[in-house]
């Protein structure tokens, strides 16, 4: 066992599924608790952010240079970010241990695709040399493709640190990320820690609201609550099967997309009806996901950008029945801040020699210690 080192400050940056922006957390650890000293949402490039969302369409074509420039791109957005993330907070550079940086997924592909003699990969972009280059400080990156080389699906890799955060000993847990994709983190009162990625949450919702309004995404969840569940199309999109797959599972945009989503449609549903469809969509599969996983869950808490939806909250609220429903602030964590915790710890993890990965998460061979380090 590695010895803990003196109390340290590691800085974690992503920008997840829905590209909704760049977040960065800084956060000290004391042993081994985090505590939160400084997080902010950063807003990417607009011209760089629609391009984001475009290639996370399934069916994108992108040219190898084009490959290569989104890297340095990606890279000097998460650089910059990060040297403003410690300018707003008044920390300086020398003070931090390492950067965590997820950089930003493009493709994710467990399974490989169909027909490639299941070839698995997922690629994050965001030249993290550049980013060791520009800020003075050490970098941690490529968290992924370690489990995935193991055999694991490289996601999600949170639930280690949910589990240090939130599990109570006398109670059954969940956590649910409600990202661009809902991921569930299952807490069993001594038992071992699992989690799995259950279907779409924000990502889809985002991006027919964008398509229909022009707002990047769906601002108190008033586009949905316009609406009705056109339980018709709700059936088409349950269809999919992927939703009856068993866990280790993970998924992503390059799935989950508008291409997706129009294969379905008719053609002449209101744009409300179906935002609101979307919306079912992500709790009736979350919430089947978990009850199939772990029916005795007393208490799910929620964090990521869905805990701002009102109506998605209400309706979780009510198809969990019996089952506690809390934001994460309510256990003392900014529920727009944990994923980038969490990669701070990750970044941690690493430099102390120790896996980041959960194998009964994954699904990876065994522990493995994820990323690569690029020294300052």
């Amino acid at each position: 066992m590695s010895a803990i080192p003196p109390p340290s400050l590691y800085l974690g940056l992503i920008s997840g599924t829905s590209a909704d922006g760049i977040d960065a957390a800084l956060v000290e650890f004391d042993g081994e608790r985090p505590k939160l000293l400084f997080a902010r949402t950063y807003a990417w490039d607009p011209a760089l952010r629609e391009r984001l969302v475009a290639l996370g369409q399934e069916h994108t074509p992108l040219l190898l240079d084009e490959v290569g420039e989104l890297d340095v791109r990606i890279g000097q957005a998460f650089a910059t970010v990060a040297l403003r993330a410690l300018a707003d907070s008044k920390i300086p550079a020398a003070a931090v241990a390492a950067i965590g940086s997820h950089g930003q997924t493009l493709r994710h592909r467990p399974h490989g695709r169909a027909g490639d003699g299941r070839l698995p990969f997922t690629m994050q972009l965001g030249d993290p040399s550049l980013i060791a280059e520009r800020t003075g400080v050490t970098v941690v990156a490529d968290f992924r493709r370690r489990d995935l080389a193991a055999g694991g699906h490289g996601a999600p890799l949170l639930p280690a640190l949910h589990a240090a955060l939130l599990a109570a000993p006398g109670e059954a847990r969940a956590v649910l990320n409600l990202g661009g994709i809902a991921n569930l983190t299952l807490l069993p009162p001594g038992g071992e820690v699992r989690g799995f990625d259950c279907g779409p949450a924000n990502g889809l919702m985002d991006a027919w609201c964008r398509r229909q309004t022009g707002a990047a995404f769906d601002a108190g969840g008033a586009l949905a609550a316009a609406g009705r569940v056109d339980t018709a199309l709700l059936e088409r999109l349950l269809e999919d099967p992927w939703f009856a797959l068993a866990p280790p599972k993970s998924t992503g945009r390059d799935h989950f997309h508008l291409g997706w989503l129009q294969e379905r449609l008719r053609g002449d549903e209101a744009a409300q009806d179906v935002q609101a469809t979307l919306l079912a969509l992500s709790v009736r599969t979350t919430v089947a996901a978990l009850r199939a996983a772990q029916p005795k869950t007393a208490r799910v808490i929620a964090c990521g950008g869905g805990v701002l939806n009102p109506p998605l909250m209400a309706s979780l609220a009510a198809a969990l029945g019996d089952c506690a429903l809390d934001s994460s602030a309510a256990h003392g964590l900014d529920p727009d801040a944990v994923e980038a915790m969490g990669f701070a710890w990750l970044a941690r993890q690493t430099l102390l020699q120790r896996p980041g990965n959960l194998p009964s998460v994954t699904g990876a061979a065994g522990p493995r210690i994820l990323g690569g380090i690029y020294r300052a």
